[in-house]
């Protein structure tokens, strides 16, 4: 038996933007989703924030794109229906959808809490219709709920880019004491900035933008280093705890693992796509680590979601009508993004 409210797009029908082939422009696609699971929530979308790995589904950069795509993992909405089997949440609740949209649930993995690394994981937007349109749907596990004190317009970065740069915070146990680097300040990296500072880490930021310094320090950066300047570099050898990388190029790593102290870990949340150079002695010298971790559990979600709400951590947006989808795509591949992008439903 399914739950429901009155509205009228209580059917099966999702009206979504979808990319048909690798690089093309989104178009209008409605589709009929079938029955809704016993196990499942239907959100009507409120909001569906643009991450770089859209993009990255979109155009098929990591081979896995399964067309037509209907990209968007950065959800926030209310719940208009859920599955007989639907536990601890109610219609009407508003509620989060991230990069992981359903797994096993069988698995040691999924019984121990680490859902977000099942072999069996089902993601938001690869072989799953995700929140580039008016509704979408997810296992109850793995539907977030939101403290009514954060804004639900920039939720849904939170809940991807958000818990991207916060698992990495947990998953090295740091505490006030530690001193961490970012690199890259943009769509994850100021979000790592914000979250790092709340947490009490002295942080220093490596950007190769100084017109954006004065922005960076206002983030929470406490240091900027010009990730171009060698020399500022070579300074700041010995100095760090944790490094997160943020970016998807490459890099000099072995220049970064200088930076770091003794048994310092270099952390990456950014996919660079090419095999990462590094030397052995740069890490054995030192016993530094080399780590990497993919978005959370649903847990862990939870957690850093009534975190963020509670100390004020919030990501910078833009916000577009969701039918000018092409426009924020266009405005982000250019780089021009501030920071992030979240799309607002104006379906009819």
């Amino acid at each position: 038996m399914t739950n429901l409210i009155n509205t009228p797009t209580l059917d099966n029908t999702i009206r979504a933007y979808a990319v048909k082939q690798a690089g093309a422009p989104l178009e209008r696609y409605d589709f009929d989703a079938g029955e809704l699971g016993l196990d499942e929530v239907e959100i009507a979308v409120s909001y569906c924030g643009v991450c770089h790995s859209d993009l990255s589904i979109i155009d098929n950069d990591w081979g896995m794109s399964d067309y037509p795509v209907v990209a968007g993992h950065e959800i926030a909405g209310t719940i208009i229906r859920m599955g007989a089997a639907v536990k601890g949440l109610e219609v009407g609740q508003s509620v989060g959808v991230g990069w992981t949209a359903a797994s096993c649930q069988y698995c040691d993995l999924c019984i121990a809490g680490k859902g977000n690394v099942c072999s069996q994981v089902v993601p938001t937007i690869i072989g799953h219709s995700g929140g580039f349109a008016d509704k979408v749907r997810a296992q109850w596990q793995w539907v977030i709920p939101l403290p009514a004190e954060l804004d639900e317009s920039k939720a849904g970065p939170l809940l991807c880019g958000g818990i991207t740069v916060y698992r990495p915070i947990i998953q090295h146990q740091l505490d006030a004491s530690k001193k961490v680097g970012v690199i890259g300040i943009g769509g994850l990296g100021h979000m790592a900035l914000d979250f790092l500072n709340a947490w009490g880490c002295e942080v220093t930021a490596f950007s190769s933008s100084p017109e954006k310094y004065e922005e960076i320090r206002a983030m929470g950066a406490h240091h900027i280093i010009d990730s171009k300047d060698q020399t500022a570099l070579a300074a700041a050898a010995n100095s760090l705890d944790l490094i997160i990388s943020t970016v998807n190029v490459a890099l000099d790593w072995n220049n970064y693992l200088t930076i770091l102290k003794p048994e310092g870990k270099l952390h990456y949340v950014g996919a660079v796509l090419s095999p990462l150079d590094i030397q052995a002695f740069s890490l054995i010298a030192g016993a530094k680590s080399v780590a990497g971790s993919p978005t959370g559990s649903a847990s862990e979600l939870r957690q850093m979601i009534q975190f963020a709400a509670r100390v004020g951590v919030e990501p910078i947006t833009e916000t577009y009508p969701m039918s000018k989808i092409n426009e924020a795509i266009a405005h982000m591949r250019a780089g021009k993004a501030r920071y992030r992008i979240v799309l607002k439903n104006d379906f009819d």
